[in-house]
């Protein structure tokens, strides 16, 4: 290292102390010099948006119109197209074709059998792979019944039937579109980054200001949520398509709309199937937040079950959402392998060739007709279920009575130790020196782009009036980034370089992965109750996983060839982790970082309900109170700061990688 750099990074470290030291000192010195309004933006200088946007939303749900048709009659339309697939699915699944209401309400048909909604998927398992892959599937829903959590699984499964569908065929739609037309994707690719920053809670303001409270704003805000992934991975893999396939149909005479369905989505579909698998994930992860608008099954239950605290119901509800995502998943994942490989056709009748259908399509007939007499091929009988929450509900009781003072010592030494001090630097920093310190941060990274667009995010946060809360949301988030690096970036190496903890440790970040955000939250608050440190340590769970594996994908990348020449040049294991592994995985390193503050920020409007003060809370209170402008204000604050730190933490990977030779 030079002797210039080796000036550049002291100076960094000492910009860095002295800007803590200021922010220890800050509100003191602020108080001390009488300009308080260093530590605090002036309300005077605040730009009401909030009520802007507000008035602009009344008045495009309750005035604007095109001619004849309102906005709300646009709403209505939409909802209606929406409400009647997702009501045949769930009579389909859940509640039976009734005709009539109340005391005259007659069962034409009933809902689908739990056996044969079993058949069905067993039968899709082994069709897309194996037995071993039914086998599984078929496990995964017997389990729903048996511990009594088939009839929200077939109403969440509903919610999945519609959602997928729209989203994926959205996407697929947008991302063609993108692919014809780089001036399109220029526009929609900020939007897509906003909508992948932006907290869910927040846009659920808007829909459900627009659609009212029920099942149909639960299935847009989860399209919403759901669809970019879709967009991006359809552009990839339509480029990523052999320009050889693409110049053959330009030769065999195929017009543009041949090319496209005829050639390139075909031909992309194995790939195609990676997005939609990522829609049909996304969906799942909102079945808990869509239930707070209206939606029910398992996300209802798992959220009854926080609200009252009870640990048994909501871990029954979540193991059952994250069986119903693994047996979901596979089958979709196996359905994208099968697209990629050839396959004899079968020969024979059209009895032959399908006979998992005609089995299927039998054994309904045989259930619809029996289970007039006999209940049981209908519906798994309410007395032979098993339920786990009595021994959830006192392990957690054991655990408070006998630790009680274990749980109390280490919360406070956090609390004293860690988190507060770090909020009251944070607090302490004048926001001038903050922004320019961002916007430096920004110039440093990526170049003037960058600074010039840190600066605005900055300044919008700070004009908005949501400086002090922008700033305990990056304290909190910021303290469990710090946490969550520290445990998984050591648990990544070792999954790295020990093959048998790798498994453990992956099996343990793959249970952490599929567990629903909520979840995190119940057995936390019952050990250490609400405030800022429960939030943290759902927070530090819910985001562990990418800190794990991008730190273990990093260090196995690491060149064989650097590895031998460190040994030969007599490295002990530990220099060699020291000086060659850990600086080569630096880049790896720095996204897993990346995606762990996205995770954090993503889970801090969750952690609004036991009792955190920051962005997270600003956009729950507006969700609760139906203010438009408070929530999207505050979830633009939110989305900023996530921007901000991606780009940033991006842009130095990159030089990372750059300096290290491992990218021109």
């Amino acid at each position: 290292m030079t002797s210039w750099a080796n000036r550049h990074m002291y100076a960094m470290w000492g910009v860095l102390l002295a800007t803590i030291v200021i922010g220890y000192n800050g509100r003191d010195l602020a108080k001390a010099l009488d300009a308080r309004w260093l530590v605090k933006f002036p309300s005077a200088w605040v730009i009401p948006l909030k009520k802007h946007i507000s008035a602009a939303m009344k008045w495009l749900v309750e005035d604007a119109a095109i001619g004849p048709v309102s906005f709300t009659d646009l709403t209505r339309s939409i909802a209606w197209l929406i409400e009647q697939p997702y009501h045949f699915a769930l009579a389909l699944l859940a509640d039976g074709f009734v005709i009539g209401q109340g005391a005259d309400a007659y069962t034409l048909l009933p809902a689908i059998s739990w056996i044969v909604v079993t058949a069905v998927v067993i039968a899709l398992g082994q069709y897309c792979r194996d037995w071993g892959l039914a086998a599984l599937v078929g496990a995964c829903f017997v389990y729903l019944a048996v511990f009594g959590q088939w009839d929200s699984a077939m109403v969440t499964l509903a919610s999945v039937m519609i959602a997928v569908p729209i989203g994926a065929g959205g996407g697929l739609l947008l991302g063609i579109w993108t692919y014809r037309h780089p001036t399109g994707e220029r526009i929609l690719s900020p939007i897509l980054d906003l909508m992948q920053t932006m907290p869910i809670f927040a846009y659920l303001v808007p829909i459900l200001f627009m659609f009212g409270f029920g099942p149909v704003s639960a299935l847009v805000a989860t399209i919403i949520y759901a669809t970019p992934p879709m967009v991006r991975v359809t552009t990839l893999a339509l480029r990523s398509v052999d320009p050889e396939i693409v110049d053959f149909g330009r030769m065999a005479g195929a017009t543009d709309h041949q090319l496209m369905w005829r050639v390139l989505v075909p031909s992309a579909s194995q790939t195609l199937m990676v997005g939609v698998n990522q829609v049909i994930m996304l969906t799942l992860n909102m079945v808990i937040i869509a239930s707070m608008i209206g939606a029910g099954g398992l996300g209802f239950d798992v959220l009854a079950a926080l609200r009252r605290l009870d640990i048994g119901a909501g871990f029954e509800a979540g193991i059952a959402i994250v069986v119903l995502a693994i047996s979901v998943d596979r089958l979709s994942q196996a359905f994208a392998e099968r697209m990629g490989q050839v396959h004899k056709p079968v020969s024979g009748t059209w009895i032959a060739r399908h006979r998992r259908t005609v089995l299927v399509v039998g054994l309904l007939l045989v259930t619809w007709v029996l289970g007039q007499f006999s209940p049981l091929l209908l519906k798994y009988p309410d007395a032979q279920t098993i339920t786990t929450g009595a021994f959830w509900n006192d392990t957690v009781k054991y655990l408070n009575v006998n630790y009680f003072d274990v749980f109390e010592a280490i919360k406070v030494f956090f609390l004293t130790w860690f988190m507060l001090p770090i909020k009251k630097v944070l607090l302490g920093i004048p926001w001038p020196l903050a922004i320019t310190l961002i916007t430096f941060l920004g110039w440093r990274a990526g170049g003037r782009n960058l600074a010039l667009m840190c600066a605005v995010m900055s300044v919008f946060i700070a004009v908005t009036g949501l400086w002090t809360k922008a700033m305990v949301t990056v304290y909190l988030c910021g303290a469990s980034v710090i946490l969550a690096t520290l445990i998984g970036v050591p648990l990544g190496i070792l999954a790295a370089l020990n093959k048998r903890a790798g498994q453990v440790i992956n099996l343990m970040i793959d249970t952490l992965q599929t567990l629903p955000s909520f979840v995190y939250l119940i057995p936390v608050v019952m050990l250490f109750r609400v405030g800022d440190f429960t939030a943290m340590i759902a927070i530090v769970l819910y985001a562990l996983a990418p800190a794990v594996r991008y730190a273990a994908h990093g260090v196995r990348g690491v060149s064989k060839d650097l590895i031998e020449a460190g040994q030969v040049s007599g490295c002990t294991r530990f220099q060699l982790l020291r000086h060659i592994r850990l600086p080569m995985a630096l880049p790896e390193i720095l996204l897993g970082l990346n995606q762990t503050i996205m995770l954090a920020l993503s889970m801090l409007v969750i952690t609004a309900l036991v009792g955190t003060r920051d962005l997270g809370q600003e956009v729950y209170i507006a969700l609760t109170k139906a203010d438009t402008g408070r929530g999207l204000v505050a979830g633009l604050a939110i989305a900023f700061i996530a921007i901000i730190a991606d780009r940033i933490l991006k842009a130095s990977a990159r030089g990372a990688r750059v300096r290290f030779g491992l990218e021109t």
